[in-house]
């Protein structure tokens, strides 16, 4: 299985659920860039928050 990734605009490599943050009080999970808070696009970060380092 490949491995998702992002690329955020603040340059950041997004591969793992600990490089995003999840936003509070919303309906439906939104994740954001723990770098900069950018959003990340939901179907690609549901793929990311399932994936582990190891």
């Amino acid at each position: 299985m490949t491995r998702t990734t992002y690329q955020c605009p603040c340059g950041a490599r997004i591969e793992f659920r600990h490089d995003l943050e999840k936003e509070r009080g919303t309906v439906t999970p939104s994740w954001k860039c723990t770098d900069c808070g950018t959003p990340v696009p939901g179907m690609t970060a549901e793929k990311i928050r399932h994936q582990h380092p190891s």
